[in-house]
């Protein structure tokens, strides 16, 4: 018999309480058809984020899922780290990423798995700004600013790009299993680090449409700054691929560790 593939979804939290609920309320059935386990990952929220889930699974004592709260603010691609070795360790074979703010939606790739083309790839990101794509309460200005730098990157890596991190994507647990990302930003720019090594570890991957909302959600996004320290970024591994080895973190982390209280 043919062993069943184990799906871990992994929902990165960072002050949300008013979201997270909701977003966890969209797995119903036919999602949980295709997931072993969720493990939500506190980044040490300071408001009632952690609770809010700990008091919903208390209500769904059914669903398989885990709060793990990390031993210190990592940031967004620190969770990620974190994940990805929760996901490394406990045999699975593929971790999707869903943010828990609400903005994107778990049904969006339920027809990425009902036909299973995302075994034919190392990742499958969703993508804002495709043709199909849906976009709610976002700006034409940074509709065209995150098209003009998916060009950017695309020239980078010789291939299209059509969003950057969407914070709805899927990787096969065995092209994470080096942990080539470890030096990767702690910051929101993680997945730019990522979309730049499709390239220098020649990893396969397809875009699909998603949609996307922005109504009650607080950004902690410094749209400036991250514009400037994106472009030095992408310019040095256009430079040398080979600087995507380097390490971009502004703080060295020994391990990415947390703890989980659901146990």
């Amino acid at each position: 018999m043919e062993k069943k593939e184990r799906i871990l979804l992994f929902i990165p939290a960072y002050n949300c309480e008013k979201q997270i609920v909701r977003v966890l309320d969209r797995i119903d059935a036919s999602v949980m058809r295709y997931i072993s386990e969720i493990i939500v990952v506190n980044n040490r929220s300071t408001d009632g984020t952690e609770k809010a889930v700990i008091d919903y699974r208390a209500a769904h004592w059914s669903m398989p899922l885990k709060v793990l709260r990390n031993d210190e603010n990592y940031g967004l691609g620190g969770s990620h780290k974190v994940a990805f070795d929760y996901a490394i360790k406990n045999g699975f074979d593929y971790v999707i990423v869903l943010h828990g703010d609400d903005q994107g939606d778990i049904k969006d790739f339920l027809p990425v798995l009902k036909r299973g083309y995302y075994r034919n790839y190392d990742c499958v990101l969703g993508a804002r700004f495709m043709m199909q794509s849906r976009l709610e309460g976002y700006s034409l200005f940074r509709t065209f600013g995150n098209i003009v730098y998916d060009f950017l990157f695309a020239f980078a890596i010789g291939q299209r790009v059509f969003d950057l991190g969407s914070g709805l994507n899927m990787y096969s647990v065995s092209m994470l299993k080096d942990r080539y990302y470890e030096k990767f930003p702690d910051n929101l720019t993680f997945n730019y680090c990522m979309v730049m090594a499709l390239k220098y570890y020649n990893q396969t991957v397809r875009f699909f449409p998603i949609s996307w909302k922005e109504s009650d959600q607080v950004s902690n996004v410094r749209m400036a700054s991250q514009a400037v320290s994106v472009l030095k970024m992408l310019w040095s591994f256009i430079r040398d691929n080979e600087s995507i080895r380097g390490d971009y973190r502004d703080k060295t982390v020994d391990r990415y560790s947390a703890e989980e209280i659901t146990g």
